[in-house]
């Protein structure tokens, strides 16, 4: 959703912003090049290998790119660090990448064999393997209900359980397997591998998303200039409702109820709603990369 991201950030030049998710570069080039010839930018991301890949795809674009690795909850203490007083739009592109999701040997996906991983940021010691491998029932069946909306939480945990008895499990095509045998082929959603859930799940426990999430739109929105502007873009409705939830919160006033004369909370708007509804992908962009159908973009303005 790059032309809908540089419409959104009102991209220009002199103005600095910062892609708390970096990833391989691509929304930082565009907004890089919308904000020719002097806008700064700002990456971050806590993975080293897309880090790599990002200095490579920006390298063009010389002093004009700072890159930072941190988990995007840090974003104030990035931007302070490096003595940048306040932003003017800060883009966070929710989830794993094409560029992590791609990468085989990091185990995001049930559809290549690799070794349960996972990490976002690989010098973590917490990984999928130790998840499925070392918590119990309740813990399991909590972060499939919770991250990954499963429904047959309990019946996966419990076959996940009674596999690792005979010994642990390795690899995600083992781990998808488990799950399929688990699940009577009636309860499947149609369309939907039966693993898809699952994997999310874990993917979210692993890495914190959800807490990293709510500091970082709270650090990014921290960190702008009034106007400035915040856009995420997110990929379910875990997500979607977190940034929502905080956008409309940013933008309500006075909370007194009505049959109060006058207002004594004092609560006044910190924004405004720039998308009162989310944006979602042209049927073009859907066309050429399936993987954006789920995408939701939601952006607030910094009064």
């Amino acid at each position: 959703m790059e032309r809908e991201v540089i419409e959104a950030l009102r991209c220009g030049g002199g103005a600095v912003y910062v892609d708390g998710t970096v990833g391989g570069g691509g929304h930082a080039k565009a907004v890089l090049e919308a904000s020719s010839p002097d806008g700064r930018l700002v990456g971050i991301d806590r993975d080293d290998d897309a880090l790599d890949a990002a200095r490579s795809a920006l390298s063009g674009f010389g002093d004009r790119v700072t890159l930072v690795k941190a988990n995007f909850r840090e974003i104030r203490k990035v931007v302070e660090g490096l003595g940048i007083k306040g932003v003017d739009g800060v883009i966070l592109d929710l989830g794993v990448s094409s560029f992590q999701f791609d990468a085989i040997d990091r185990g995001f996906s049930f559809r290549n064999e690799a070794r349960l991983d996972m990490r976002m940021d690989r010098s973590q010691k917490l990984s999928a393997y130790d998840l499925v491998n070392g918590a119990d029932f309740d813990e399991l069946t909590r972060i499939f209900r919770e991250y990954g909306e499963e429904r047959e939480a309990r019946r996966i945990t419990r076959a996940l359980l009674a596999a690792r008895e005979r010994r642990p499990i390795e690899t995600t095509v083992e781990l998808a397997n488990l799950i399929s045998l688990s699940v009577p082929r009636k309860l499947q959603s149609k369309g939907i591998h039966p693993a898809t859930r699952v994997f999310q799940a874990l993917r979210i426990a692993v890495n914190d998303e959800l807490g990293s999430l709510k500091d970082g739109l709270s650090g990014s929105f921290d960190v702008l200039k009034g106007g400035g502007r915040l856009a995420v873009i997110s990929f379910h409705s875990l997500e979607d409702r977190i940034v929502k939830v905080f956008f409309r919160g940013l933008a309500t006033g006075c909370v007194c109820p009505p049959r109060f004369p006058q207002c004594v909370c004092g609560q006044r708007p910190r924004a405004t709603l720039v998308t009162r509804k989310s944006i979602t992908p042209s049927e073009e962009e859907t066309g050429l990369n399936p993987r954006a159908r789920s995408a939701r973009l939601r952006v607030v303005e910094k009064i």
